[in-house]
């Protein structure tokens, strides 16, 4: 039968993959967006005066950002190490779309990819112009510079949904990427193509990609429900007949676009202590923007609470680039 014999939370976005210098890009973003912070939204001008007493000047001069980039980056290579010696034959990836091929006309809770393989390819000059400023610089780390066909799990998925019939779980049902069009993105989502690239190393094993609505209303799930659903998905792993050795991996967060360390160092905790309550209990409005990637983390936690794997958290790292407290704060955990 098939065995769960590692578990990986990792970070994804685009600080783990630009200079430090670079980090400042998105500067500008951060001021034209409100911002969710400890369940309230705010405005940049609104943020910079609530936190200025945090005076997070000092955490994003450029030696600072170039000490903490210096982090990151070795926080990336412990995990492609420790992945390497762990040796898994497949992957299940708990991920999201930021509007990357799932659109607002069409908007599921939960999917699951069942196609043999997937894609992805350079994107082309006239989609990489629609990217923000400070997003493009990043897309080496999500594409290869030549088309790739990386391999499914569609026997997996078969028994997910097989199984979702008496488990009270409807999961949307995806064999092929969509033709997003004249759109800004084109193949595989960056929330796996990020683990594919950076923590396998382009050496792809077999995997389920299992893709989460994270950040859009009105039908992005609760905390307790990615849980649960991260759980079934345990099961299922279990009850998978095929002598496997399986990862299972969470992919996004942490706190972000504002970055709130008070509650990231809670949520690495509640991993350690395998605290399902306190995971469970997260509110809605804290998982918002790209804090709602944690819910990743959360389904991932869901499979893997159930195991005897064991680990820690390798290193947390809050990546400041402005005096409201902005950024992206970047965590890296693995259990054996």
């Amino acid at each position: 039968m098939a065995q769960i014999t590692l578990g990986m939370w990792s970070t994804h976005g685009p600080i783990l993959n630009t200079t430090p210098e670079e980090w400042m890009l998105r500067v500008i973003n951060d001021k034209r967006i409100r911002h969710w912070f400890r369940n309230k939204e705010y405005s940049f001008e609104e943020l910079a005066e609530l936190r200025k007493h945090e005076n997070f000047i000092e955490q994003f001069t450029l030696e600072e950002r170039t000490r903490r980039h210096a982090l990151c980056q070795a926080g990336v290579a412990g995990l492609a190490r420790l992945w390497k010696e762990a040796k898994p034959d497949v992957a299940v990836i708990m991920g999201n779309d930021q509007r990357e091929l799932i659109q607002p006309s069409m908007q599921p809770m939960f999917t699951v990819y069942h196609g043999a393989d997937f894609w992805q390819a350079p994107m082309d000059e006239t989609r990489a112009a629609k990217l923000p400023i400070g997003i493009k610089e990043s897309e080496w780390a999500y594409r290869p510079d030549k088309p790739v066909v990386w391999p499914g799990l569609p026997d997996l998925a078969e028994l997910v949904f097989s199984m979702a019939e008496q488990e009270n779980f409807d999961f949307a049902a995806s064999n092929a990427w969509p033709d997003t069009g004249d759109h800004h993105h084109v193949g595989t989502p960056h929330a796996f193509s990020w683990v594919i690239r950076r923590i396998m190393e382009d050496a792809a094993i077999p995997i389920l990609p299992i893709i989460t609505n994270t950040f859009f209303p009105p039908n992005q799930p609760t905390a307790r429900r990615c849980f649960e659903m991260g759980k079934f998905i345990g099961k299922v792993i279990k009850a998978w007949d095929r002598d496997v050795r399986v990862a299972v991996i969470g992919s996004g967060g942490m706190s972000h676009f504002t970055i709130d360390e008070k509650f990231d160092v809670a949520f690495l905790q509640a991993l350690e202590d395998r605290n399902s309550d306190f995971l469970c209990s997260i509110q809605q409005t804290t998982l918002m923007q790209g804090t709602s990637e944690m819910r990743n983390w959360i389904a991932a936690a869901g499979a893997l609470f159930d195991t005897s794997l064991t680990g820690s958290t390798l290193d947390y790292v809050p990546c400041y680039r402005s005096e409201a407290g902005t950024g992206t704060a970047q965590g890296f955990v693995c259990w054996r």
